[in-house]
């Protein structure tokens, strides 16, 4: 069998399978500190007050590291206007950016496009900074003609705009070329049509070039088709199971030219686990690769459960074969009071460690299920919603074991030269109490302040 992007050695895609579901559980090294939206005199406090904040991601060079423009980091985040409640934002969400000199203070430059991005409403994506050209990778979701809302979803790119920066800031203008990259072609990856499950998924193009080869891919989001050898014929596993099949999609560039890709097979599915395997993204390590994805607890499949959570995978190589990391996979997630807490986490290097971004989600709700938000009162809703980002977390990651040792203040995201005080999260256990019913924390020793 050909060795391709997407197959390990032995010709086979990587799974996340039942048995390491069963493993999942809330451990101090994975559950994350209690927290709240930022004060608003805080250095740390949101820089764009009028808008809902969600899916962020940062502006990368081709090999990974985070790009500055003139002494500028920028981020581009999901956006919507707060006078929506905030279960309306993903049907209006644009791309805005923000930016700051040093990783603690952040300033709102704006909607990025003025109106001719592609689709009904633009999801989350990744954006390349390279030899002084921006390549914005986005989610082109719904149909652009459509009188109603439509839910297809295609892996576009906007090049051709200009980012300048000066004295004063950064500043995104236009024209943009925008183009479609990418449609699921119905054998490695489901259409619309196609799905039986319960969310529709191709989407989330991240961009990675592989240190090790040089060769380039885009990772996204999508869906693969199932067979009856998915499945297998264990009795145990609900005939629904198979409406689950979420998995990390990847395409090639030959050339390593950011506007022209080739759908290769999945790099890994979990198929009989779970629907969703939200932004996955890569993070090389110590030489090994290690690929991230977000779920929700309601996307795993009949007879195994987790959590929202930020799952991992470690392998030798990009194409595999990976392995869950804490042999579950889980590696963030949120105290069992908050279990909403935050959501959408992004991973990235700073020296030794690995920090993890994320956005505030519903911090002050621990019901069974978020679809309990929409019977409260509006004024609830929103203020149940942080709709910024969370504080960044500090990873240690070693081998195929990662915890939780610190963490920073919301909005921080360091500068790649700037050394950090060691981690501040003490050794104290605190009782986490059933884990698998989202029991309670006892004292809550062992959570240090912010950076």
């Amino acid at each position: 069998m050909t060795n391709t992007p997407g197959a390990n050695p032995d010709g086979e895609r990587s799974r996340w399978r039942r048995e390491h579901v069963a493993g999942i559980e809330r451990t101090v090294d994975t559950v994350a500190s209690p927290t709240s939206p930022p004060a608003d005199d805080s250095t740390s406090a949101d820089p764009a007050s009028d808008v809902y904040v969600w899916d962020t991601w940062l502006l990368r060079g081709r090999n990974g590291e985070i790009a500055t423009i003139d002494g500028w980091q920028v981020a581009f985040s999901l956006t919507a206007t707060r006078e929506l409640l905030p279960g309306e934002r993903h049907d209006v969400a644009e791309i805005r950016c923000f930016y700051s000199a040093d990783g603690r203070t952040w300033h709102d430059g704006g909607p990025v496009f003025d109106g001719d991005a592609l689709g009904q409403r633009q999801w989350a994506g990744s954006a390349l900074y390279d030899d002084g050209s921006v390549y914005l990778y986005y989610t082109a979701a719904g149909d652009d003609d459509a009188d109603e809302m439509t839910y297809t979803q295609r892996i576009a790119v906007a090049h051709g705009g200009t980012v300048v920066a000066d004295a004063d800031g950064v500043h995104v203008d236009g024209p943009w070329t925008h183009e479609v990259l990418l449609r699921p072609d119905g054998d490695w990856y489901e259409t619309s049509d196609q799905s039986e499950g319960m969310i529709y998924t191709f989407r989330d193009p991240w961009f990675f070039e592989d240190p090790a080869t040089g060769e380039t891919y885009l990772l996204f989001e999508a869906n693969a088709p199932v067979t009856d050898a998915d499945i297998g014929d264990e009795p145990s596993i609900d005939p629904a199971a198979r409406e689950f099949n979420g998995c990390v999609g990847v395409a090639v560039s030959a050339t390593g030219d950011p506007l022209s890709w080739e759908l290769q097979p999945p790099l890994l599915d979990a198929i009989g686990v779970n629907q969703e395997l939200e932004r996955p993204h890569v993070v090389v390590h110590d030489d090994r690769y290690y690929l991230f994805v977000s779920s929700h607890f309601h996307t795993f499949a009949p007879g195994v459960s987790g959590y929202d959570a930020l799952y991992g995978f470690v392998s030798d190589t990009l194409r595999g074969e990976y392995q869950p990391l804490n042999g579950s996979g889980l590696v963030v997630t949120n105290p069992p009071d908050a279990p909403y807490q935050a959501y959408s986490w992004m991973a990235f290097p700073h020296a030794e460690e690995v920090l993890v971004q994320s956005f505030l989600n519903y911090h002050d709700f621990a019901g069974e299920s978020l679809d309990e938000v929409a019977e409260l009162p509006a004024a609830e809703q929103r203020d149940r919603f942080g709709g910024t980002l969370a504080p960044t977390l500090r990873l240690a990651v070693d081998g195929n074991r990662t915890r939780i040792t610190g963490e920073l203040a919301h909005w921080r995201i360091p500068r790649a030269d700037e050394e950090l005080s060691p981690p501040n999260r003490r050794n104290a256990v605190p009782d986490l109490g059933d884990t698998r019913d989202r029991g309670g924390w006892g004292e809550r020793e062992g959570y240090g302040g912010y950076q």
